[in-house]
């Protein structure tokens, strides 16, 4: 066939469902192609023009795209492999063609390094991403489609790295946008290259009871038409094999013969109405037995990439399961072309929105009311990922960034030592600045040195990305501790000042160590580093400090009224008071007040972890201070209070009225074994502001669980809350304090 006569037979094609298609138009786009690769030969000897018609072709025969499309499918290789550029297609043509075949070009020049299935997903998000009118991506699968109807006059290698391609990139997409057709060539295409042997084993069988299996078919079809007719029901039935890719899967995965597949035969029903698709299932159940659990009801829940039929598996008269799928004419359509059927139907809504991740699908195919078919179609864009950017390593590996990320994004996501030894970016070659923003199929390549200063704390508001953020952060924290602390020290000062808050103050030996603690910092260096660096800020650390310094001032006023009291009856000579009249510790240790002991050791004993309102008792240790005990504690029993060896080392304490912001204390939780238990314990735990020291668990045999929980509690109060919300919980039989 000639170019002549191929053309004429894609100009018939187009005429059948596009009456108003613009030739003349389509000519034009033909005639230009023709002359830019005038010369040009495919791999076959064939001339070039003979590819880019037979693309065209595909789009219409196919797809049944706009005029539009056709015209872009003839030009497609044209700013690619010849001297025309982009303005010479948008001043000939249209912008929007122009656009077209610069999207499928730009699909063109992308390189596949990596099989993971990340990497994969990541990919053909990226390639609809890219393609902000999805025309693009329906030219590309069509010349996919093409190149591997051809793909005997290629290198064996070549075979087999574009046949993996097409199976894990574009009939994947193929698929998301419903088109089973082609997506189903697309596989039988790439597995008759990744795997001859099996391929060929498949195929030969097949033959070999094409026979045996063609009067198989006959004779079911035979029957359920007549049944049909007999009922005057309005259809179309045809009968199909599964294809040899759809057989390989099965067999491969369930390690299955060919005599073993279940459903090889498939029975297409195509009638009017949705009415009648009920109708005709009824029908088929009735002449033939179905196999329970094998019905899917695809029309009242239409698959996420807007699917819909019904499909039943029956066992025939001979003992042979076969599919049968029923749909409407609609219906077909849709499952045959898929996106590029969606412009000749109004959307019925049906499960709209809800099929999870996939629901861009079923918004990409949302209902133009109103609209013809070259303005729906020229209206269907792809903004689902416009959050999100995808470009790619010098090796060919996306990454996948927020909008708006720049090359200092890019680098931190390599890696850390990318970023911090950056000198400068080349994004498609082409130096650029730091804040350059990334585009979806941009190359990024990073210029690095070993001499680099490291980031500039400018990075920190031209970085997107909080990964990018805080590995720059990270690195100011380790590598300029000395800058850090001179900064954070003159930003703290002055933050001081502004509050009218005195230096020597916060430095006083006698209040450092509470408002460390009030900040979370071992000394006032380290606190420095982190307001230098930018991980705790200067206002927060003063605000928190300026709460404790009050407290500690009125804690002296209370101290110095205490003192007055006491020493006014001073003419009653000492020997003669009271002892009650001692006068009384009021500064503690850690919240503790020790009768008669003055700058003593306090600690909490691990067996019973006391809380601030419990009763508690201490016991004097040998060297180690003062240990605190609940009362209740068996450790502190009265037994062993009163042994005559350790009569004397129990004591009595109190707590005081400075008493620490929390204590660690335990807890068990005897429960019924359930899933999710964990996550509601936690969950408790987050709503009480309780901070977490560790949780341990064990289930038993009778299936009840043992979790001990180490916590922060500010009192016997906040501990309360938490054992009540802990109580509250389904399953939860008993909350203890263990003790001893």
């Amino acid at each position: 066939m000639t170019t002549q006569e191929q053309f004429q037979k894609l100009v018939d094609t187009i005429l059948t469902y596009n009456p108003g298609a613009d030739i003349p138009q389509i000519r034009a786009a033909f005639e230009f192609a023709e002359q830019s690769h005038q010369g040009q030969k495919r791999k076959s000897g064939e001339p070039y023009i003979i590819h880019p018609l037979a693309v065209a072709q595909i789009v219409a025969e196919e797809l049944r795209l706009d005029s539009e499309s056709i015209q872009a499918a003839l030009l497609h290789d044209c700013i690619e492999d010849t001297p025309a550029t982009y303005d010479q297609l948008a001043k000939q043509f249209s912008p929007t063609i122009a656009d077209l075949v610069e999207g499928v070009s730009k699909l063109t020049r992308i390189q596949y390094a990596t099989k993971e299935d990340e990497q994969m997903e990541n990919l053909r998000k990226m390639l609809i991403a890219m393609s902000k009118d999805i025309r693009v991506i329906l030219i590309k699968i069509s010349d996919r489609l093409h190149n591997m109807r051809t793909m005997e006059y290629q290198s064996l290698d070549k075979q087999k790295q574009k046949s993996l391609e097409t199976m894990e990139i574009y009939a994947p997409i193929s698929h998301r946008l419903g088109m089973q057709r082609i997506k189903w060539e697309l596989e039988d295409l790439s597995l008759k290259y990744l795997d001859p042997v099996g391929y060929n084993e498949i195929v030969s069988k097949l033959d070999a009871k094409r026979q045996e299996y063609d009067e198989f078919m006959k004779k079911t079809q035979a029957q359920i038409d007549q049944r049909l007719n007999e009922l005057e029901i309005k259809h179309i039935i045809y009968g199909r094999m599964k294809h040899p890719y759809s057989i390989y899967r099965k067999m491969f995965s369930q390690n299955k013969s060919l005599d073993e597949i279940f459903d090889l035969f498939a029975f297409r029903v195509i009638v009017d109405t949705v009415g009648d698709c009920y109708n005709v299932l009824g029908v088929i159940h009735d002449i033939y037995k179905p196999i329970l659990g094998r019905f899917k009801d695809y029309i009242g829940t239409p698959k996420p990439n807007g699917y819909q039929s019904l499909h039943t598996t029956v066992m025939g008269a001979d003992g042979i399961p076969f599919e049968v799928q029923i749909r409407t004419q609609e219906m077909h359509e849709i499952a045959e072309y898929g996106v590029a059927a969606h412009w000749k139907y109004k959307q019925s809504g049906q499960g709209a929105g809800t099929e999870g991740k996939y629901e861009w699908v079923r918004r990409l195919l949302e209902n133009q009311e109103g609209a013809d078919a070259e303005d729906y179609i020229r209206s269907l864009k792809v903004d689902m990922f416009a959050d999100e950017v995808f470009v790619f390593t010098p090796n060919g590996d996306v990454q996948n960034l927020p909008a708006g990320a720049t090359p200092i994004d890019f680098a931190y996501a390599i890696h850390s030592a990318v970023g911090n030894h950056m000198t400068g970016a080349k994004v498609n070659n082409r130096i650029v600045t730091f804040d350059h923003v990334l585009q979806n199929g941009d190359i990024v390549e990073i210029l690095t040195s070993k001499s680099a200063k490291g980031p500039s704390r400018d990075w920190m508001k031209i970085a997107k990305s909080n990964e990018a953020r805080s590995k720059i952060r990270q690195w100011f924290k380790k590598e300029k501790r000395e800058e850090n602390i001179a900064n954070g020290r003159a930003s703290f000062e002055a933050e001081l000042k502004h509050c009218g808050i005195l230096m020597k103050d916060v430095t006083d030996p006698e209040n450092l160590p509470s408002l460390l603690k009030k900040v979370s910092f071992g000394s006032l260096d380290e606190m420095y580093a982190a307001i230098g660096y930018g991980g705790f800020s200067a206002q927060k650390a003063v605000a928190r400090m300026q709460g404790e310094l009050q407290r500690i001032a009125k804690q002296h006023q209370t101290e110095k009224a205490a003192a007055a009291a006491l020493a006014a009856p001073a003419e009653k000579p000492a020997e003669q008071a009271p002892r009650s009249a001692e006068p009384k510790r009021i500064k503690s240790e850690q919240g503790i007040i020790v009768e008669g002991l003055d700058n003593c050791l306090v600690k909490f004993s691990k067996c019973c972890t006391p809380v601030p309102g419990d009763e508690i008792i201490g016991f004097i240790t040998r060297g180690y201070g003062v240990s605190v005990h609940r009362a209740d504690c068996p450790n502190a029993s009265p037994e062993r209070r009163n042994a005559p060896d350790q009569k004397d080392r129990w004591i009595k304490v109190s707590w005081g009225s400075d008493t620490n912001e929390n204590y660690p204390t335990s807890l068990e939780v005897v429960c019924k074994d359930r899933a999710n238990l964990l996550l509601d314990i936690s969950a408790a735990l987050s709503t009480t502001n309780t901070f977490v020291l560790g949780i341990q668990s064990r289930s038993t045999t009778d299936e009840f669980a043992m979790i001990r929980l180490d916590i922060r509690i500010r009192d016997a109060q906040h501990l309360k809350t938490v054992m009540n919300k802990l109580n509250q919980i389904s399953g939860v039989l008993k909350v203890n304090r263990p003790a001893g």
